[in-house]
């Protein structure tokens, strides 16, 4: 296989976590920046996968271990995690957007900054 190909998904990575950064440098409205950084956690979740991947490997179940490589479980952990982690925070931060838009009318970053109380 040639070398860009299997380079492929950390060219992917890159792409989002690109995307994701300008996202959240340009972007004012806080459902988009909540989407911006949905987009980084799934980034960083293909970057786990990427690193964990051995080609031609077999899943890593031990009850019969083959003789062959087999991905490393690891990575697959750490990404399960993680998007738990990602789905409970997410589901905070629209739930302070939620209340953020009930107490100031708007969604936006800027003016929600300015009030208090």
């Amino acid at each position: 296989m040639s070398t860009l190909l299997l380079n492929a998904p950390f060219f992917a990575v890159a792409a989002l976590i690109c995307v994701a950064i300008y996202i959240a440098m340009t972007q004012r409205n806080l459902i988009k920046l909540v989407m911006g950084l949905s987009i980084l956690e799934a980034g960083v979740n293909l970057f786990l996968v990427a690193l964990g991947y051995r080609q031609d490997g077999v899943a890593p179940i031990f009850t019969n271990a083959p003789d062959s490589l087999m991905v490393l479980p690891v990575p697959q952990a750490l990404t399960l995690t993680s998007i738990v982690i990602g789905v409970a925070t997410t589901a905070l931060m629209l739930t302070m957007v939620v209340l953020i838009h009930r107490h100031t009318g708007e969604t936006d970053a800027e003016k929600s900054r300015r009030v208090k109380g």
